[in-house]
């Protein structure tokens, strides 16, 4: 606990120095924050209602240092209170302040290199992405928050536009994406991702290099039989337009361990939009998704499967309406959510209905501002400045 809360608070105080210098001496200085505030009535079973308050402060300076040469600097924090009314129990409420984004970042026209606290995000697939390393999104979150992580990313665009991702992570002791196990404390995480032009759209190749501590899977493996493996991932992915957009997302993890029915997790997407001309214009998007545990990279094997279906339609120039259905074809269970949007300037006001199961067996360790479990209907109130 004390090595993490060193790391971090190092890479605060680096951040601030970054940034007062910076804005002493740069051409640009900006703060922008995002406050936003919700209220949810729910019919789970220990649940009446839960709301919050969120306030994301952002602060960014940059510097031009060269002709061509650019410095810029990013601190936000994440502030939160919350509260919930239980059934037959009092109301709890709970806060936390945290880093929410702290970098550094110099560049050119073509290279750039980022470190700090940052969002690592890339891959073709919308709903569910198996290239979902990093992060954890929830499509269905207004917000779209998530997480950083700790680390050091630099990338170079070529002329024809292919570009060259490398990284290396470190003091990321929580799990991400879709982790089961975190990667084991002390240890180095790195990584890169190649993506080019392709006939009418891009490819992207993708790989990843860690240790995980296993010893966390105590549901799944003893723990004197094994403490820590290395992992590897490869992901593949393409996004093309041939009338409609086509993508496809596919990520294949191996743990060097002889436990044939956990040394391998496979996640493949396939998906496509089109916007019917319809009124203002219907947009659909649908995917489906497939997880699998087989016993090697190759081999058959039953999973997890998911389809969903996305839509959005402007009324307007400040509304919208849109909706996302789940159907869990394992578990023979449909997960439902229908959102209305009104945006001005600075304000963006959301009414939210779902209809999911008690459970939410889609996402690992369900990000965003709500889990969107059982049945319900949320208000949201956002202020960007």
């Amino acid at each position: 606990m004390l090595e993490r809360l060193f790391h971090r608070s190092s890479f605060l105080i680096f951040a601030s120095v970054a940034l007062i210098a910076t804005s002493t001496i740069g051409q640009t200085t900006e703060f922008h924050g995002q406050a936003s505030g919700w209220v949810v009535g729910s019919s789970q079973v220990s649940t009446i209602a839960d709301g919050g308050l969120r306030y994301l402060p952002d602060f960014i300076a940059g510097q031009n240092v060269a002709d061509d040469v650019s410095a810029n600097v990013e601190l936000s924090l994440n502030t939160i209170g919350s509260a919930m009314i239980a059934t037959n129990e009092h109301p709890s409420f709970d806060d936390n302040l945290k880093l929410y984004r702290a970098w550094f970042r110099i560049g050119t026209d073509r290279l750039e290199t980022r470190i700090g606290l940052q969002k690592i995000s890339f891959g073709s697939a919308m709903l569910f992405r198996p290239l979902m390393w990093f992060d954890r999104i929830d499509p269905r979150d207004p917000l779209q928050l998530t997480d950083g992580v700790y680390g050091l990313l630099s990338r170079y665009t070529f002329q024809d536009n292919t570009n060259i991702w490398l990284w290396g992570l470190y003091g990321n002791n929580d799990t991400k994406g879709w982790e089961l196990a975190p990667t084991e404390k002390g240890t180095v995480e790195f990584g890169g991702r190649m993506q080019s032009s392709l006939w009418d759209g891009e490819l992207g190749v993708t790989y990843h290099h860690r240790r995980a501590d296993i010893q966390q899977m105590t549901a799944l493996i003893p723990l004197t039989t094994y403490s820590n493996s290395p992992e590897d991932r490869v992901g593949l992915d393409g996004k093309w337009d041939v009338g409609i957009g086509v993508w496809f997302e596919a990520s294949v993890s191996r743990f060097d361990i002889d436990l044939p029915q956990l040394s391998v997790q496979r996640l493949w997407t396939v998906g496509a939009d089109y916007t019917i001309g319809v009124g203002n214009g219907l947009y659909v998007a649908v995917e489906h998704f497939r997880m699998e545990r087989p016993t090697a990279i190759f081999a058959s094997s039953t999973g997890t499967g998911f389809s969903g279906l996305s839509m959005s339609y402007p009324i307007g120039i400040l509304d919208q309406v849109s909706g996302i259905i789940y159907r869990d074809w394992n578990n023979e269970r449909w997960y439902r959510i229908v959102t209305w949007q009104r945006k001005y300037d600075n304000w963006s006001f959301y009414l939210m209905g779902f209809w999911d199961p008690e459970t939410i067996q889609i996402y690992p360790g369900q990000g965003g501002t709500n889990s969107f479990a059982g049945k319900g209907v949320q208000l949201m109130a956002v202020f960007n400045h």
